[in-house]
């Protein structure tokens, strides 16, 4: 398994020392949106709700990342690629506070936490 290649469902964006695990990511980012809001925007509980849920290429266990495997996955974002708006943030499953929880700004690179009600990104992760 390598970097770039499609497999398990998606594109490996991390693999391990020995070469034996890793993480893969959605080929685009979750469609859907928070109630009364649009498309693929999201509140945080939301957010991991929908990547929890997430079925594609029969595959049904995906998760959102981290926020460690989220900048993983900001650093082999343009291999990955489709990526709806480098603009907006992509929330992490890393809470920082009971209010916040960690996100990513996928134009800078930049990690911080925003309101759990803030509207994000997500993009589905899960482990091979």
């Amino acid at each position: 398994m390598n970097i770039g290649e499609e497999y398990g469902g998606g594109i490996v964006f991390f693999v391990d020392k020995e070469g034996k695990h890793g993480l893969v990511a959605a080929k685009e980012d979750v469609g859907c949106h928070s109630s009364g809001c649009e498309e693929g925007r999201f509140v945080w509980p939301d957010a991991v709700e929908a990547c929890s849920d997430f079925v594609s290429n029969g595959y049904r266990d995906w998760f959102l990342p981290n926020k460690e495997q989220l900048n993983q996955l900001y650093l082999q974002k343009d291999i990955v690629g489709c990526f709806a708006d480098y603009s907006t943030g992509y929330w992490s499953s890393s809470e920082s506070t009971v209010t916040n929880a960690w996100l990513q700004l996928f134009m800078s690179g930049f990690q911080s936490h925003g309101h759990k009600r803030f509207l994000n990104r997500i993009r589905a992760v899960r482990v091979c």
